[in-house]
């Protein structure tokens, strides 16, 4: 196509530059100087910017010759005639480019600062062809920001050709990639003119023709996504069906080059690819497309699913499965039904058939031609325990009645979920920015369908919590189900097709807002909620642009009054007023629940009935505490009037630092276990602090009037490490008085209920795997290290697997193990968990301590022990010479380990023996008792 380059006659000749970045751009006037300053402010300087415009309409001509003048860097080409896509304009850049390697960039997006000196960098030091690295998506509407696909650039890499990875087909973007300049030319790289989805094709090519590329894994390309379908994007244009034909036709072309240079063997890759990733996107999109534009779809798509490798089919996820299934064979609805469960494994088929001991999706069995494709057995719905199994939640009607929203509300529970031998309770809850309001309701059994549960929900929408200033903004109600004290919260979905109800809600007579209730036109289509101030706080909304500069001061000030200097100030004349002799602040884990020693503590003061009054604190969720107990929350202003007027402390790690203790209070600091690693003055980073630091540790530590001590192992470590001088309580641990009367009817009963809460089918034996966190910057969400596939698989039907990972960790049960794995983190106490199991796997966690005092079987799952101890933080011991149980590195190992427990057990009796006595020697079931007797009774009589 014929283009011309701009002003380039009048312009001095110019050295050629390290970078070409080629910028295409039609009728994007107003966002084409940010693109372009993004390459200009580059970190590396010498590049060039061609500026290729596809014959705009707009002031875009302007505009780029404006940019061209205002920096020699720039050049600007233009097309003689619109080509209605990328691929011309990008590949007249290419040609006029002068730079050694080439980048592309579109108008509406940017480039980091450092995106092109990294990536030369990496491309120049490893000599490979090209250099790839991660995105940023932006949506424009929330200017929230993710990366894509960000598995792919988890860390540095040389990758010697695609074979050796063939997952980065996936990585179809030409523009987060610095090129080779001579590796285009000698491949004769072109984007397909005439055609959408160019990059596709040709970074199909690149990845199938580069001898090696690098992968770097920090952000290189800043890509906009535009809120309104005005200025949607080629590939964002999902609701036109020629979109969906030119992605099937680079498909085709891709499969044609793969075929014809001799890399058909490639070809499982790409498919796997288009069924995850293109196609899939449409299939997201059903529920909104309407059933007229599906079938039009559906004809477009069908053809080409056959000529797709089978194992490539085979190999996806059994849901697409059945969502591709069901439109291939015209069956409409059903595939709309079955897309909106698509990544959301929690949202139930509406019907199930079971028969045989087979599971079949839909209201009935399928004829022999949809057996295996509508057979999800494997799903295993009837074994997955109550927080994970999938239900639906379909809103069939909103009406206003008055003031009330009332919303007819159906559950399909193929799961059966709501039919157990144990009670479930039911509530919507809704939120606007505060806290949400809870409607409890009442569910009726279908007369008619079974599996499938009706309710009415009256909601009065001016009850909902909201701040002085109201609410603008959406929100999407959920329903929250609660059984024996666990707790999942699912979202209520709406038909596409539902009316949208307005409303206006009056708070008072110069205030309100109008409520528009509608399905939401995204994701599975939730019901949502809409809430747009009127009256005088639209009007302040309107003000706010004006009046910025007065509520930044207003903040400022609201800060100084209200943030931590204000308490502390607070808090110092609080403590002039008489303390109250009755009054114990309980915190446990930094408030996170009831839990730990300090409960057992608790309860015995309760028992005894002593004149006491307890109050605990909390971080929010107040979910663990039996009912009647005082709750304050960390951090308020109850809290800290709380704490300086009470008589007694108790906590496991530490209250606040900026809270010195009155005199006349009693600390009791319980500490959180026995220490592994270092701690206090051991770790490195505070032994090589600012004395300033070292002395604010020490203050910290000089409020404890009495600590409690497990062991002398204890006292030689966290005791002298934290240099506490102070009255020790030798004896052991109150929340281990449990674990060593697990024998108790107390005891088993919680044991029992903890199984039942866990739903561990009869005659199964727990495993509890309990790993410590790693520290270190982006080590969170990697303590699970045991293959929980692979131990599934292993151990069969004899073990239930509870993961409780540390506090501080990311972990999810990925679905398909759900029928043998449970998240153990909804268990406050731990020590339900411990009562319950059969037998522990850990790796450096103080957990292996606490246990012991129960006699039950200890493995160690350390893999990366020489990494873990030679870690900055640093151990107290070698954990082979202390070990009471195995040191496995292998899931393989584990499985056996569990296979023979028993001669394991027998194996290791003498070490676990010793363990037992070196690290516990004070637990003798009695220690709650003790600890009141010697810090609270004298005072409390």
């Amino acid at each position: 196509m014929p283009v011309t380059e701009v002003d380039e006659a009048v312009r001095p000749a110019r050295p050629a530059p390290a970078v070409s970045v080629v910028v295409i751009v039609y009728n994007d006037a107003g966002r084409l100087p940010r693109a372009v300053r993004s390459v200009l402010d580059q970190s590396l300087r010498d590049l060039e910017v061609l500026v290729v415009d596809d014959c705009s309409t707009d002031a875009t001509q302007t505009v780029a010759r404006g940019l061209a003048a205002g920096d020699s860097r720039v050049r600007y080409l233009r097309l003689d005639r619109n080509s209605g896509g990328c691929s011309a304009p990008r590949n007249a850049g290419v040609a006029a480019a002068r730079g050694a390697y080439l980048m592309f960039l579109d108008s509406d997006d940017e480039l980091p600062r450092h995106a092109c000196k990294s990536l030369l960098l990496t491309a120049e030091r490893q000599q490979v062809d090209f250099a790839t690295g991660a995105v940023t998506r932006v949506l424009e509407e929330s200017n929230h920001r993710r990366l894509w696909y960000p598995d792919l650039f988890e860390t540095a890499r040389l990758i010697n050709g695609v074979r050796e990875e063939p997952r980065y087909f996936h990585d179809h973007l030409a523009t987060n990639k610095l090129y080779r300049a001579g590796f285009i030319a000698e491949n004769a790289l072109c984007f397909p003119e005439g055609i959408h989805f160019e990059d596709q094709l040709f970074t199909a090519k690149a990845f199938t023709l580069a001898r090696s590329f690098a992968v770097v894994p920090w952000p290189v390309y800043t890509w906009r996504l535009a809120a309104d379908r005005e200025h949607l994007s080629i590939s964002s244009s999902r609701h036109k069906l020629q979109n969906v034909r030119d992605r099937i036709a680079v498909s085709r072309m891709i499969d044609a080059f793969l075929r014809d240079s001799g890399n058909a063997d490639l070809r499982r890759a790409k498919d796997e690819k288009f069924l995850r990733h293109d196609l899939r996107l449409y299939l997201g999109d059903l529920p909104f497309r309407g059933r007229e534009w599906t079938r039009w779809f559906a004809g477009i798509v069908t053809p080409y699913l056959g000529e797709l490798t089978p194992v490539a089919v085979h190999a996806l996820p059994r849901g697409q499965r059945v969502c591709l299934h069901l439109l291939t064979q015209g069956r409409v609805e059903e595939a709309i039904e079955s897309a909106r469960a698509l990544g959301s494994e929690r949202i139930a088929p509406r019907h199930v058939v079971r028969e045989a001991g087979r599971m079949y999706w839909g209201p009935s069995k399928p004829g022999a031609d949809s057996l295996d494709e509508l057979d999800i057995t494997d799903w295993r719905m009837d074994e997955q325990p109550f927080e994970s199994a999938p239900v639906r939640h379909e809103v069939a009607e909103v009406m206003a009645a008055g003031r009330v929203l009332r919303l007819s509300l159906r559950t399909y529970d193929p799961a059966r979920l709501l039919t157990g031998p144990e009670p479930v309770t039911a509530a919507l809850w809704l939120s606007a920015g505060a806290a949400p309001l809870k409607v409890p309701f009442r569910y009726t059994a279908d007369p008619v369908e079974p599996d499938v549960h009706t309710a009415h929900v009256e909601v009065d929408p001016r009850r909902v919590p909201l701040s002085a200033k109201g609410f603008k903004g959406r929100r999407h109600p959920v329903v929250v189900l609660d059984r024996l004290g666990t707790r999942r919260t699912d979202p209520v979905l709406a038909d596409p097709g539902l009316p949208a109800l307005v409303t206006h809600l009056s708070h008072g007579p110069l205030a309100g807002h109008d409520l528009r209730v509608v399905c939401e036109g995204r994701r599975a289509g939730r019901l949502e909620f809409t809430w747009v101030r009127t009256g005088a706080l639209a009007h302040a909304e309107r003000l706010t642009p004006r009046v910025q500069p007065l509520r930044r001061k207003a903040r400022k000030v609201h800060r100084k009054l209200t943030g931590n200097g204000a308490k502390r100030l607070a808090y110092r004349e609080l403590s002039r007023l008489p303390v109250d002799r009755g009054l114990i602040v309980f915190e446990a884990l930094e408030g996170r629940g009831y839990t730990d020693s300090p409960r057992y503590i608790y309860e015995e003061i309760v028992r005894r009935g002593l004149p006491l009054t307890p109050v605990w604190s909390h971080t929010g969720d107040t979910s663990s505490f039996p009912k009647g107990v005082r709750l304050v929350r960390r951090g308020s202003w109850k809290y800290v009037s709380t704490l300086a007027r009470a008589a007694y402390w108790v906590d496991t790690h530490g209250f606040p630092s900026s809270y010195g203790k009155r005199p006349e209070t009693r600390y009791l600091q319980t500490w959180h276990g026995q220490a592994l690693k270092h701690m206090g003055f051991d770790v490195p980073a505070l032994r090589f602090a600012t004395p300033e630091r070292h002395q604010q540790h020490r203050d910290m530590v000089a409020r404890w009037d009495a600590l409690v001590s497990p062991s002398a192992e204890f006292e030689s470590t966290v005791v002298r490490a934290n240099e506490f001088t102070g009255r020790l309580l030798t004896c052991g641990l109150p929340r281990n008085d449990v674990l060593v009367r697990w024998n108790e009817p107390a005891q088993r009963a919680r044991a029992a209920t903890a199984r039942t809460r866990l739903m561990v089918p009869p005659g199964r034996r727990v495993l509890l795997y309990a790993p410590t966190f790693r520290d270190g910057p982006g080590e969170a969400g990697r303590s699970v290290r045991v293959d929980l596939a692979e131990l599934v698989e292993r151990l069969g039907a004899a073990w239930t697997v509870v993961v409780r990972p540390h506090y501080y960790e990311r972990f999810t049960v990925p679905p398909e193990l759900g029928h043998a794995v449970r998240d153990g983190r909804s268990f406050c106490d731990i020590n339900d968990l411990l009562l319950a199991s059969d037998a522990l796997v850990t790796d450096y966690s103080s957990v292996m301590f606490d246990y012991a005092n129960l006699g039950r079987p200890i493995l160690l799952f350390t893999d990366d022990h020489e990494e873990y101890g030679g870690s900055l933080r640093g151990m107290y011991y070698h954990l082979p010479d202390i070990a009471p149980g195995p040191l496995l590195t292998t899931t393989g190992e584990l499985a056996e380990a569990l296979q023979d427990l028993d001669g394991v057990q027998g194996e290791w009796a003498a070490r676990y023996a010793r363990f037992q006595q070196r690290f516990n020697p004070y637990a003798t079931g009695q220690a709650t008792k003790a600890v009141v007797d010697a810090f609270f009774e004298g005072d409390a009589r």
